[in-house]
């Protein structure tokens, strides 16, 4: 749970420093880029599931 939050606050400050910047947000723009990303997450978590079970 640390991480995460770790991970939001530092997202957040960027999120500030871009926007102050005037830079544009370095994050999908859209809902389809960040499934995209929690598919490969979860892609990889289900291949560690995969080897666990059946090949260990």
């Amino acid at each position: 749970m640390n991480e995460v939050l770790l991970a939001m606050a530092a997202g957040f400050i960027v999120g500030l420093l871009f926007s102050f910047l005037k830079l544009p947000i370095p994050a999908p723009p859209v809902l389809s880029g960040v499934m995209g990303i929690v598919g490969v997450y979860l892609g990889g978590i289900a291949y560690s599931w995969i080897l666990t079970r059946f090949f260990s």
